[in-house]
């Protein structure tokens, strides 16, 4: 693995497309970093840092598959937008909640042959129970935003870009960005305590 090292991320990449996997290994761990710098930023509901570190070396391999140097980009450049579509990605999917309902979900007929409890040892009633304070959470992080926090988080979580969310509300994407940043402080804080 050493004499890799020496080579460039471009020179990595079509030694990995010419079966060379050991260059792999090197591209990681010099992205490695990168990742975690990019995930750190983000929070995940029902999720943790590792979750997203997992979902940006997903990113990292995206870039390595895709990444097409006749484009006249830098392969970092690449990576870097690459890791943060798919931290986006996994962050939108998890605030829209879409698969809440597959996710949770509970056999009966399972249950009615084994009366065994429902799926991750949960009975309906604790799902049940576990939906009521999710959305108990959900209520009491909602009272910390302002009505502008509101509207921009809404916005973001729907998947708007910030440029988007700025204009829709008259705003530059500096403030944008800036609210979202104060909803991650106010949410880690809530969460922490």
């Amino acid at each position: 693995m050493c004499r890799y090292k020496e080579l460039t991320d471009e020179e990595l990449v079509e030694k990995i497309r010419e079966g060379e996997t050991a260059c792999m290994d090197t591209l990681i761990e010099r992205y490695k970093r990168q990742v975690r710098n990019q995930a750190r930023t983000l929070y995940l509901i029902g999720g943790d840092n590792d979750d997203l570190i997992q979902e940006g070396m997903l990113g990292l391999f995206k870039a390595i598959r895709d990444y097409r140097p006749e484009k006249e980009v830098s392969f970092e450049a690449f990576a870097r937008m690459c890791i943060s579509r798919q931290l986006y990605s996994a962050v939108q999917a998890a605030g829209r909640q879409k698969h809440v309902p597959l996710n949770t979900y509970v056999e009966l007929t399972e249950q009615l042959d084994t009366q065994d409890d429902g799926p991750q040892g949960k009975s309906p009633e604790e799902l049940l129970i576990d939906r009521e304070n999710m959305e108990r959470l959900q209520e009491e992080i909602w009272k910390l935003l302002s009505p502008m926090e509101k509207k921009i988080l809404r916005s973001y979580l729907e998947g708007e870009s910030y440029t988007a969310i700025a204009s829709a509300l008259g705003r530059s994407p500096k403030s944008v960005d800036n609210a979202l940043q104060r909803i991650r402080r106010k949410l880690k804080r809530f969460l922490s305590k």
